[in-house]
């Protein structure tokens, strides 16, 4: 059985001030997703999808497309206004896409096998994805799905705040509750608080798991989130102009109807990421240190 790599590359990261899915960061330009790329490559993955904005195909097709459709299968889907239900009307201010949900959703034509979303602009590290991997393989049909988990301390930016689905799990390990945080903030002291509603905040665990988008489902999934896509977007009042249908929320909403289990995985890999222009240094330097090291080559475009 093989197994899909979605990557979700259709936002303009507006905190970091450019279109940050793009931006060379590794030693010979390697842009963050050509991690996530080489690593799901070589942990058995052998289809990738692209959800990008259109205008964006040649672009990418040249960074990196092209190079890895000679290794493994390679599609690319757009997120647009096209692809919204035709009962929902766009309000004319409306210029954001609808958010994660949407984003998967707009590749269920594409995908016929088990698969892993996850984010361009984040670094999972290597041994997460041959974890995702594994699980994909076994992985029930329906109902079933998986979340590669990270610790809060891990994920957190010393820029600014950031948003991450703060997740509680059982005693078997199975997912119990996402909370979408949008605004947590860490502190000199170390501290990390939910400030959302104003510091000084909630205090939150830094050991604690947290969701950062990295999940493992099966194509069954795509009904339940067109169904609550749908139902998001029926429920949107005429001024949500900015309004997202995230996938936390909806793998939060479907545990509590009993309609999906969800598996945390551990994995002792490192989760890093750019979301202010401040963090690329240490993204950088990290990246380096890596290809020093052995885990990747001299470089990923060779």
């Amino acid at each position: 059985m093989g197994a899909t790599l979605l990557i979700m590359a259709a936002g303009m990261g507006s905190r970091y001030g450019g279109n940050k899915q793009v931006d060379g960061l590794g030693p010979n330009g390697e842009i963050l997703m050509e991690y996530s790329i080489y690593d799901a490559i070589r942990a058995g993955f052998d289809h990738v999808v692209f959800v990008i904005k259109p205008g964006m195909q040649e672009l990418l097709a040249g960074i990196c497309g092209d190079r890895i459709a000679k290794k493994v299968k390679v599609d690319y889907v757009f997120q647009d206004f096209s692809s919204v239900p035709s009962f929902y009307q766009i309000p004319a201010e409306r210029t954001k896409p609808f958010g994660t949900v949407h984003a998967v959703l707009v590749a269920k034509d594409v995908i016929k096998q088990p698969f892993c979303v996850l984010n361009a602009d984040d670094y999972y590290g290597v041994s997460a994805f041959k974890t995702a991997y594994d699980k994909l393989q076994t992985m029930a049909a329906e109902h079933e799905a998986a979340m590669v988990g990270y610790m809060l301390k891990n994920t957190v930016s010393k820029n600014g705040t950031v948003s991450r689905g703060v997740c509680k799990a059982d005693e078997n390990g199975n997912l119990t509750q996402v909370v979408e945080t949008l605004k947590i903030k860490l502190y000199e002291n170390g501290e990390i608080r939910d400030i959302e509603q104003g510091e000084p905040g909630v205090m939150l665990d830094p050991d604690g798991p947290v969701s950062m988008n990295f999940w493992c489902f099966t194509p069954w999934m795509f009904g339940k989130l067109e169904t609550y896509f749908n139902e998001f977007l029926a429920s949107l009042a005429p001024d949500a102009i900015k309004a997202e249908c995230l996938l936390p929320v909806c793998v939060d909403a479907l545990m509590h109807k009993g309609e999906l289990t969800v598996s945390v995985l551990t994995t002792d890999a490192r989760w890093f990421g750019v979301t202010y222009k401040e963090d690329k240094p240490a993204v950088q330097e990290e990246l380096r240190k890596l290809h020093e090291s052995g885990v990747y080559p001299a470089s990923l475009h060779e």
